[in-house]
């Protein structure tokens, strides 16, 4: 019986050797191909090259060089596709161990814009296509000036600003268009994963290396997704396994201390299986304190986010894919002496919060004639915070299902579908008595109509009910005049709604500086919204490409809740609006793109954002009344070095100052930031890039005495009170103020250096 065994572990290592000798010899025959993918003489990033019914094929990179390895011998057809320019094929021939170059020249399409959008209708078409105006970023915008989150990286980014909300923690939301950030919906793959707690940690974690755009749509959208999408929405798209590279890495650090570094791989399993893989880690653990408050001017972070996502292939190019994200942030800012031995005590100010997250989303398409597919997503939150001796523990769980019926009927496109989505929440604050849970059952439909050539009328309706307010109906309308080719007129007009959750949101009310008042049971927030897009794309003989879009807005809510900072001090007051709140304006963007390799991306918006109550008209808080941003880039191809010079504008916005005699501005002076990096691409594989952040060193404190207010008392442990509760002026306190960090609308972080490299290998 041993002999036996013996022969048969004697066969099997020659059966294991030849085949390991066989694979090799095949590696060793299988051939290579590489190129440069072009049109009107400048590089296309990101185009699509692959051998027609393979899995074989990959995507150009930001300077439209591609390389296919691994070719089996044999004849081929090659096919090259990207937004924007005809299709390529070509037949071609490899022998063993052959490496070809194939540099293909694309011809563009003026019927094709640059972008496949699927946020405006749930449904993927060409940006021309979409009745609702869509922005597009992409990763090369992403690049021009890297960050360690994408809530920083949106800063850049017209009409949208990241605002941090307290001077301690450094937590913030996205505003669009002026809005506050609860109204921004954030989605993952069109998923609503990020809401509530979310906002404030949901954009951050996210490998930049795995995002294959960016989708904005500015204005309520809530009869495709419901709640929280009353100002607007941000999708994240992932990349399919075709667009991803098979490995990747991106690290950078600043003078600062600032650490990021973003790993990630595509790993095939089988034939019909592929992973993504994205890990991003940062960490900043050095206590600055330029402006001599005793205060750290950046939160200490240690964050780790691990990101995966499983496509599997399917008869009929039929879709499932899995996806999943794990979050662990420790961050905290105060006094600079503070330990977490003070955590939660009254000795040494401190703001510790301990998060962590994970999210799952997917989508499958039913087996079936029909397009039927079936959406999820789960996230479950929990944060362990302090705000000095006050604690904040809360919990929050979001479930969401989704059934979508995409049919066509001669000139009528239908989307019919049914949503439920389970909310929970919980925290330890006197605002929730018991766990907010609820279930939410809904129901939309949408028809985009072809009415003539080039005009399409699209309306919809969303049905949900909510137990705690009843029925809830959200229509929408939009019409899309195609004027020509390359001029395209859209006017959008549509309702929203918003049920509010005020702790998940109101980071301010947690500070402990000021005490939370709700002066009543809280009503849901309606808004109605109308918006107006012209868009026009020119395509000159010499090469040079020009988009110019423009838009016109006006938003009016109903039931409006917002901080009310002015009457007392030292109280946050929230109830519902008995009035209206307007935010109406002008916003227009101007992408220039010239053969040299230089490219400009221009942008301003013009708003008034305010509210009227009792016949008083206010500025809303923390609202800019301009804004404009850019971006300068140029690639000097013979050194293969890019610049990029990247940078924001904002005009003045009112903030919350604590009475009288506050000796802080109550307006915000016309602020910038502004950053420039250099990127060389000499190297196969490999990037570097290095450059200055905030060039102009601003920091809010320019022209202020102080920023936080009682920076050396943030216990309020010799502030003294009347019998009304109002702060008395006294010797030590000659301004009659309490410990107040929420006079915060800009970063404190000054001028600082950066150095990083980027690998990819396709």
């Amino acid at each position: 019986m041993n002999r036996i065994n013996m022969r048969l572990k004697l066969i099997l290592l020659i059966v294991l050797f030849m085949s390991l000798l066989s694979f090799n010899d095949l590696r060793s025959q299988m051939a290579e191909l590489r190129g440069i993918v072009t049109g009107n003489g400048a590089a296309i990033p990101y185009a699509n090259i692959f051998f027609e019914g393979t899995g074989k094929g990959t995507s150009s990179n930001e300077d439209g060089v591609y390389h296919i390895h691994r070719i089996v011998p044999g004849s081929y057809k090659i096919r090259t596709s990207v937004i924007g320019y005809l299709p390529f094929s070509q037949k071609i021939v490899f022998g063993q161990n052959e490496s070809k170059i194939l540099n293909i020249e694309l011809i563009p399409n003026s019927e094709q814009l640059e972008e496949t959008v699927v946020t405006g209708t749930l449904k993927a078409v060409s940006r021309s296509e979409s009745p609702v105006p869509v922005e597009v970023y992409s990763p090369t915008f992403l690049k021009k000036n890297p960050t360690p989150s994408i809530f920083e990286a949106l800063q850049n980014v017209n009409g949208v600003r990241p605002q941090i909300n307290c001077n301690v923690c450094n937590t913030g939301d996205i505003h669009i268009n002026g809005l506050e950030g609860p109204y921004t919906l954030v989605l993952i793959d069109g998923m609503p994963i990020v809401s509530g707690l979310g906002t404030v940690y949901g954009l951050s974690g996210i490998p930049n290396s795995l995002i294959a755009q960016i989708e904005i749509v500015k204005g309520p959208a809530s009869s495709l997704y419901g709640s929280e999408a009353v100002g607007g929405l941000i999708n994240i798209i992932t990349k399919s396994s075709a667009e991803a590279p098979v490995s990747f890495a991106d690290g950078f650090l600043s003078d600062w201390g600032e650490y990021n570094l973003d790993v990630g791989a595509k790993i095939m399993l089988g034939k019909k299986v592929d992973l993504l893989l994205g890990i991003n880690y940062f960490n900043f653990d050095t206590p600055i304190d330029n402006n001599g408050d005793n205060f750290t001017d950046l939160t200490l972070q240690h964050r780790i986010s691990l990101f995966q996502k499983w496509n599997f292939r399917r008869n009929k190019n039929r879709i499932f894919s899995l996806a999943g994200r794990y979050f662990y942030e420790d961050r905290w800012g105060g006094e600079l002496q503070w330990t977490p031995e003070y955590r939660g005590g009254d000795e040494i100010y401190g703001e510790s919060i301990y998060t962590r997250r994970w999210e799952i989303l997917g989508k499958y398409e039913l087996p079936i004639n029909e397009k039927v597919l079936f959406s999820f997503s789960y996230n479950d939150h929990n944060q362990n915070s302090v705000y000095g001796d006050i604690p904040y523990l809360a919990d929050q769980r979001i479930g969401f299902g989704q059934l979508t019926w995409d049919k066509k009927l001669k000139w009528h496109d239908f989307l019919l579908g049914s949503a439920l989505r389970y909310n929970f929440y919980n925290d330890n604050t006197t605002a929730t008595i018991e766990a907010d849970e609820v279930i939410i059952p809904s129901l939309f439909v949408q028809d985009e109509m072809k009415l003539a050539n080039g005009h399409s009328l699209l309306l919809g309706l969303r049905y949900d009910y909510d137990k705690r307010h009843g029925s809830i109906y959200t229509p929408r309308s939009a019409y899309r005049w195609k004027i020509s080719d390359n001029d395209i007129l859209r006017l959008n007009a549509g309702t929203g709604f918003r049920v509010v959750n005020l702790f998940t949101e109101e980071h301010a009310s947690l500070t402990g500086a000021r005490e939370v008042i709700v002066t009543e049971e809280l009503k849901p927030e309606r808004s109605f919204n109308i918006n107006l897009n012209f868009l026009k794309k020119i395509y000159s003989d010499n090469g040079t490409f020009i988009e110019f879009d423009a838009s016109v807005f006006y938003t009016h809510f109903n039931n409006i809740i917002l901080p009310d900072y002015d009457t007392n001090p030292n109280q946050i007051i929230y109830d519902n609006l008995d009035g209206k709140s307007i935010s109406q304006g002008i916003s227009a963007n101007l992408d220039v793109v010239f053969p040299s390799g230089l490219k400009l991306l221009l942008g301003a918006t013009l708003q008034d954002v305010s509210s009227t109550e009792d016949g008083v008209k206010k500025d809303q808080v923390l609202t800019e009344s301009f804004t404009s941003t850019w971006s300068i880039s140029y690639t000097h191809r013979p050194w293969k070095l890019g610049v990029d010079y990247t940078g924001n504008l904002y005009g003045p916005m009112r903030l919350p100052i604590l009475g009288s005699l506050d000796p802080r501005k109550a307006y915000s002076p016309t602020w910038s930031i502004q950053n420039i990096q250099f990127t060389y691409k000499g190297f196969e594989h490999f990037e570097v890039y290095a450059g200055i952040k905030n060039v102009l060193d601003w920091t809010p404190n320019r022209g202020n005495p102080f920023i936080i207010a009682r920076a050396n008392d943030p216990f309020d442990k010799n502030v003294i009170f009347d019998n009304n509760g109002d702060v008395v002026a006294t010797a030590n306190n000659p301004n009659a103020l309490t410990f107040d960090p929420s006079y915060v609308y800009g970063p404190n972080q000054g001028i600082r250096s950066f150095f990083g490299i980027r690998y990819r290998l396709d």
